[in-house]
């Protein structure tokens, strides 16, 4: 019986264990995968986690993980297969055991969704990238594209307009699904040129994206486009399926829970990427795994 599982380790599942280390609480950190970090680790350089400008993601990580170790956390490789709210136990099921706790918090993030192109997996971190404010400084000067549609897609591209010499939009529909009032933001800009009706086929390029490889959708046509980079905003999806049911959430699967991690339902926390937020960052991530605990331990205590 414990007092609180962490199920996800990755910044914001680190630091909940940091804090819930230091707050005394018999914790266990369940993460499915047998490297700490979670996507820090696939993260090139990160330049705006404040004091470590131009680290390497997988040492951030690291040091995310070995500062969990110094203070003894205990993690468990398991992967978390269900949830039982029972009142004041809660049941984590994994495929090897069954856990009990007062408290469980849930930080198993969210994923971006990729265009499973060839070339993408392979340039990830290395051109290729799915969140234009932590890796847009990379490319001042260079020439950009952004890959989507939609809000998030055209916030991005103009975002990057502000410093990249040149931006492409590319979009597979003949027109924008984003809001009116950021597509008439983004068509006044001089270095932005949207490609309607086209499709990424290819990410190409060494040890560094140099082209894409574009297909026009109406009549097949392929093109070269060299760019220095390429952003994909064409979705993302929180990892969340083990709450569903127990916590409520918005349509797209984000759990409701305010700074303080609480969900509807008592005994349950969240932080990090799966929580409805407006900003998804390293930082953030790192700051909503320390509010959760607290919100956990003053949970254990009255309880």
């Amino acid at each position: 019986m414990y007092d609180l599982v962490i199920i996800g380790s990755g910044p914001a599942g680190l630091s909940a264990a940091v804090y819930a280390k230091r707050a005394g609480l018999d914790t266990v950190v369940l993460e499915k995968d047998p490297m700490s970090g979670g996507q820090v680790l696939t993260t090139y350089e990160v330049d705006n986690y404040l004091g470590m400008p131009g680290i390497n993601g997988f040492d951030m990580g690291m040091q995310f993980r070995a500062h969990a170790d110094k203070l003894g956390v205990v993690f468990q490789e398991a992967e978390v297969t269900g949830i039982e709210d029972n009142g004041a136990r809660i049941k984590i099921l994994t495929e090897k055991d069954v856990l009990e706790a007062k408290a469980v918090l849930v930080a198993t993030g969210a994923r971006h969704a990729h265009l499973q192109v060839p070339g993408e997996e392979e340039l990830s971190g290395m051109g290729v990238s799915y969140c234009a404010t932590c890796d847009g400084a990379f490319f001042r000067n260079k020439t950009v594209a952004v890959v989507g549609g939609g809000d998030v897609a055209l916030e991005d591209a103009i975002y990057l307009a502000r410093f990249c010499s040149k931006v492409y939009l590319i979009h597979r529909r003949d027109e924008l699904r984003g809001a009116k009032v950021l597509q008439e933001e983004l068509l006044r800009l001089p270095n932005v040129e949207v490609l309607y009706s086209h499709i990424v086929s290819e990410i190409r390029g060494e040890d560094q994206v140099e082209a894409l490889l574009i297909k026009d959708v109406k009549t097949d046509a392929e093109r070269e486009l060299p760019v220095n980079g390429v952003f994909v905003a064409v979705g993302i999806h929180p990892v969340s399926g083990l709450l569903k049911g127990l916590v409520e959430m918005d349509e797209q699967g984000y759990v409701l829970a305010g700074e303080d991690g609480r969900t509807t339902s008592a005994g349950i926390f969240v932080a990090g990427d799966i929580r409805k937020k407006p900003l998804r960052q390293i930082i953030t991530a790192v700051a909503d795994g320390a509010n959760a605990v607290v919100s956990a331990a003053q949970y254990i205590d009255k309880n």
